[in-house]
């Protein structure tokens, strides 16, 4: 099996608004893909459809050579997933949903207390793992989050703005465990902390009205545009509206 994520031709409408248009691209083991764009870019929609949580109007994605739509369980099952806002069920303790989480995985039982006590130490939920998620703060939602996203250590690890709501050291802690990860998956996350992008990702992602912008090394896009990310992005997004 070879760990992968190729996707091909993603459209997604609403309406008579086109949110996703064309979008293409391909991730193989050990690529850590930063997706960069403005508010209303199509960043989360083309992520949701890159995990199976929205069907494409047109196009078609591949996960470790299996095809999404047309295999989905197998597909979903390589795919660890963090949404924008992720769900959780407030009523439970942080233990109980991991056990619940890694049930509905089907991990297997002689496993699951393994793997829960493993996340609960790399995520650092010790202090909160007997308390209920509503009592949380929004920091250790979203690590808890993070937690049931890489349970069951999936080849293919999607994240929607990782390090929303954590303060600075559990941030640089989060970036620590996306680049110990990163040997042997495939990590794509968005962000709009262009630092985090330059500290973990070695590919960057432009999308800006649906459409793929730029697909390069953050070094290659410095090198372009001879400052820095910050000065590459907001430029390539200038031309992008200047173009519409």
């Amino acid at each position: 099996m070879t760990v992968s994520i190729n996707a091909k031709d993603l459209v997604k409408n609403y309406g008579n608004i086109r949110v996703v248009d064309g979008i293409s691209f391909s991730a193989g083991r050990g690529d850590v893909v930063g997706f960069l764009g403005p508010n209303g870019a199509g960043k989360t929609t083309t992520m949701r459809m890159l995990t199976g949580f929205l069907l494409p109007d047109a196009g078609s994605v591949d996960i470790c050579e299996i095809n999404l739509h047309t295999k989905p369980q197998d597909a979903k099952s390589r795919i660890g997933y963090l949404p924008e806002g992720a769900p959780l069920y407030g009523d439970m303790t942080v233990l109980d949903f991991l056990r619940y989480t890694g049930a509905v995985r089907k991990i297997r039982a002689s496993q699951l207390k393994i793997q829960v006590d493993d996340v609960i130490n790399r995520i650092q939920l010790d202090s909160v793992v007997d308390k209920r998620i509503d009592n949380l703060s929004k920091g250790y939602k979203r690590r808890v989050g993070i937690a049931q996203a890489i349970l069951h250590d999936p080849e293919i690890l999607i994240m929607d703005e990782p390090t929303d709501g954590l303060d600075p050291s559990q941030k640089i802690e989060v970036r620590q465990l996306i680049r110990e990860m990163a040997a042997d998956k495939v990590i794509i996350l968005s962000t709009h902390i262009l630092e985090e992008v330059e500290a973990v990702c070695n590919r960057v992602v432009i999308i800006a009205g649906g459409k793929l912008l730029t697909d390069k090394s953050p070094g290659e896009l410095i090198q372009d545009h001879q400052n820095s990310l910050e000065v590459a992005f907001l430029e390539l997004i200038k031309g992008q509206q200047a173009r519409t």
